[in-house]
This record gives structure tokens, sequence and C-alpha cells, in this order.
């Protein structure tokens, strides 16, 4: 957003700022507490609708605040194209991980692996046994999950885990429209493996926005991620995109160009 006229000291006309706000052309914001100023405008500004906003402070924030990766370990990612999963897993190798992702098509486990630099992806669509298929994938187990379906996909993984392994869970979407959630049947590997599990909110992260947005428009800058965008025009598309978040069949982070300067 662009400042028009403010009342705040921190903030004055024309300043560019994010946060969250109504999908609309215009807004009054009465907290301004909850924006934070853009420091970067010589990158694209969607991008703080991704990877310099909340996916990016999510995804930064999840992985080494709560995860807390050491160089050479096994990460796993789920839902691994989305907006955070694709930040999380070049990190991930940024660290010197090994990164395996799953997403909804071959197209995008395509681009994990030449895009994004993922050692390795599936299909989940296509796979009978996910816990079979994770067994193939890493056969020495799992130190990181970074956690975004629940469900079925976590029940797979739990027995795949190696001792002291970490769970970041950051969303379960495939829980999010069940009338009846999933049930998740392994626990007992939290006991027997020493798993550590911790959910997050991007909330969490917010004191250290700015620390983080210099890290990663610099990865940026120097070539070191990439990120992907699937953007529609218009408050009339926004129904249709969102249900492509539920469907699998967008192609990075979701956006809707509510109005352009």
């Amino acid at each position: 957003m662009k400042v028009i006229s403010s009342g705040h000291q921190d903030f004055n006309a024309g300043d560019l700022v994010w946060g969250i706000t109504g999908w609309e052309e215009y807004t009054v914001i009465d907290n301004p507490e909850t924006l934070f100023k853009i420091n970067h405008p010589e990158l694209p500004l969607s991008y703080y609708t991704g990877i310099l906003g909340m996916p990016g402070l999510t995804a930064y924030g999840g992985f080494f605040e709560v995860a807390k990766p050491k160089k050479g370990e096994y990460v796993f990612i789920s839902s691994a194209f989305g907006a955070v999963g694709q930040i999380v897993g070049q990190l991930a190798k940024i660290t010197g991980c090994y990164v395996v992702g799953s997403a909804g098509s071959d197209e995008k486990v395509n681009l994990l692996k030449t895009k994004f630099g993922f050692d390795d992806a599936f299909n989940y669509k296509k796979e009978l046994d996910l816990e079979a298929t994770l067994k193939r994938c890493f056969p020495d187990g799992i130190d990181i999950y970074f956690e975004n379906v629940g469900g079925a996909m976590l029940d797979a993984v739990l027995p795949n885990m190696r001792v002291a392994g970490r769970i970041a869970a950051c969303g379960m979407i495939s829980q999010y429209n069940l009338e009846q959630p999933e049930g998740v049947y392994n626990t007992i590997c939290i006991v027997t493996k020493r798993l550590r599990m911790q959910g997050f909110l991007v909330f969490d992260f917010y004191d250290k926005y700015y620390q983080i947005e210099e890290q990663i428009a610099r990865y940026l800058k120097e070539g070191k991620v990439a990120y992907t965008e699937d953007v529609v025009e218009g408050l009339d598309a926004a129904p249709a995109a969102l249900v492509k978040l539920f469907t699998s069949s967008s192609i990075g982070k979701q956006l809707v160009a509510v109005a352009r300067e």
C-alpha cells in the first residue's frame, strides 16, 4: 500500500507499507502498529505479500527459530510449492541440508527440483503409500519436518523421523475444510523417537521482521532464492483464486491484484 495521509508520527504520505487490511482500493488503518515499512522498493512490490512479507517471515522464523536446523540434516517439507514451503526449502539448501518436498502436480515437482534446488520431490497424489514413499526418499530418516498439511501426511512422517527430530507445525491445510478432522495414529513415535513438535504463528516473529527482511532481500539480490507468484486480476476473481489454494492448482503464491497504480 501507499500512505495517502497520516496522523501517525512513524508514517508519512508517500510511504510504502505492507500489513493486514481489507481487500479494497482505499482503507483506514486504526492500528498502524500492524504495518511495516517497505525498505526495498527496488524489488517487486508484490513480494511484500509473499517472500518479503508474511510468508517469508513465517518461513524464516519457523525454520530457524523453531526447527533450528544444522548443516547436513535431512529436511522434509509438505506443500513445498506453496507460498511458505518454497522459501523454507531454499533456506534449508542455503543452510546445507538435504531437502525433499511434496506437491500436488508433476509440474510443481519438476519446478521444486529445477527452479528451487530441492534434492528430490514427489507428487503426493500419485503415491499410494506415503509412509513407504518417505522411506524411499529418506532411507536414514528425517531430522526436520516442516508441517503444512497434517492428517495422513503427518501420520506417514512420524515413523520416518529420526531420534530427536523436530516438527515445526506451520499449518495443516488438509484439515481446514473437513467436518470431521482426520486422526493421526502414529503418535507413539513422538515418545519413542524423542521428537519435539511445536506450533507457531507468524506474529511470534514480528519483532524480528526488519532483520529478516534484510536477509531475504540480500538473498534475492544475490540470486540465492527465487520466488513464484500466481496473479489474477480484479476483486471479482478473488473467490476462484481462494478455491485454488485448496485444490493444488495455484502455481506459487496466490495473489489477487485488487488495483494497480
